[in-house]
């Protein structure tokens, strides 16, 4: 019985650790989201174990009549699925402020929570392509919604 239980453990341990995926200690790059977010972002992503990692992006826009930027931080586990590709799933928060200019010469500062669930692809070269979805519910006066960003990234991986 023992033979058999040592057998069956040494399988499973070997099936986990083909399948491990592991990540990289750093990439940089853009998001580039759509208008519900602030469009561009400068994206950093470090590794914090094998199959987590730390996200940041920051973006800003400067308009005719409206400047902000936004600072998101997500915690992100990220799964294999065959060859390169990896899908990954995170949550995280942020902060944001918004300068609204003529008519109403509003400004606002507000917290933000946020969920990222991804897919990327990871090439032979130090180059990451990513598509992902993050809604966002803001906490503030001038916007206390629901936001729904989607994003083609492209980061350098070192």
């Amino acid at each position: 019985m023992k033979k058999i239980a040592f057998t069956v453990l040494t399988v499973f341990g070997c099936l986990l650790l083909t399948n491990a995926q592991s990540i990289s200690d750093n990439a940089i790059g853009l998001r580039l989201g759509d208008s519900d977010g602030l469009g561009a972002e400068i994206s950093y992503q470090r590794a914090l174990g094998d199959n987590n990692r730390l996200e940041l992006d920051l973006g800003w826009r400067t308009g005719n009549n409206f400047d902000g930027f936004k600072l998101v931080g997500l915690y992100q586990w990220v799964w294999h699925i065959d060859g390169g590709f990896n899908w990954y799933a995170g949550a995280g928060g942020g902060v944001a402020s918004y300068d609204y200019d003529a008519p109403t010469n509003d400004s606002e500062t507000f917290f933000l929570i946020a969920g990222d669930i991804g897919i990327e692809y990871d090439f032979d070269i130090p180059l990451l392509l990513s598509l992902d979805f993050r809604p966002e519910i803001g906490f503030g006066d001038v916007n206390d919604d629901t936001n729904f960003d989607i994003a083609l990234s492209i980061r350098y991986q070192f």
